[in-house]
């Protein structure tokens, strides 16, 4: 769905003034860049369930600082590896993990929602943020490649200030460089829990972007299934003064 509006409007009213955006797939079409990544390293897609299986395992050690991020890319690589029976030693492990790094930057896109987000929400009025889990470096890389980088007035990362979502502290790092209180603020995310539950704990108006259309009996919090949606649910706040309600635009189950 796309929701016409106008290009300009006149500035909002009291409500939400800023909206916060998660990167990784979210903005970033990171699945398909990994996706791309993995079957230019192994040959094949067949064995991205197992690459997301031990992702996400390994992934989680590195949030909650157990690994460092380096390190732990190495370590997923081998046990993706190990899965099929082949035994990486650091060093190979460490050279393979190069060349899918180097594949899938090559392969970084946005979605084709986000520009004209983006440029909505910017001739609102609001001010932006990205909000995002991983290294410094490495997810400012991401956003000066995709062309980003002069659209968000604060991005904060994980990396960089030592606390990764849904920790509330990060969210309310946002607010404080926005200059803004929580409840001024939305987030938007493609995790349920890390961004838009994280998101409403810290006192901001999380939302959902469950572009997968993932079955979920109460989310507890606003939902949309792409960014062509989130006009519509801000609008209501920004223009007619009503809070967001709980799993608005959730499709139909």
């Amino acid at each position: 769905m796309t929701f016409a509006l106008d290009p300009s409007p006149a500035p909002a009213p009291a409500g939400i003034k800023a909206v916060c955006l998660d990167l990784d797939e979210t903005l970033l079409d990171v699945e398909h860049a990994s996706r791309s990544a993995l079957r230019e390293l192994v040959g094949t897609d067949r064995a991205w369930p197992v690459w997301q299986r031990i992702t996400d395992q390994h992934y989680a050690r590195y949030v909650t600082d157990e690994i460092g991020f380096d390190a732990m890319c190495v370590e997923r690589t081998k046990a993706f590896f190990a899965a099929f029976g082949e035994s990486l030693d650091d060093a190979e492990a460490a050279c393979r993990e190069s060349l899918r790094m180097a594949a899938m930057q090559r392969s970084w896109r946005l979605f084709d929602d986000v520009r004209p987000c983006l440029d909505w929400l910017a001739a609102t009025g609001l001010r932006l943020a990205v909000v995002t889990n991983a290294p410094g470096g490495y997810q400012r890389k991401k956003i000066s490649a995709v062309g980003l980088a002069a659209d968000f007035d604060a991005v904060v990362v994980s990396g960089e200030v030592g606390v990764a979502k849904p920790d509330p502290r990060i969210f309310r790092t946002a607010c404080e460089r926005l200059g803004l209180r929580p409840d001024e603020v939305a987030h938007v995310g493609d995790r349920l829990g890390t961004d838009a539950r994280g998101a409403s704990r810290a006192g901001l108006h999380g939302i959902w972007l469950n572009r997968h259309r993932e079955e979920c009996e109460s989310a507890g919090v606003p939902a949309i299934t792409d960014l062509d949606e989130l006009p519509e649910l801000l609008v209501a706040d920004l223009v007619l003064g009503t809070a967001m309600e709980p799993d608005r635009l959730t499709p139909a189950r």
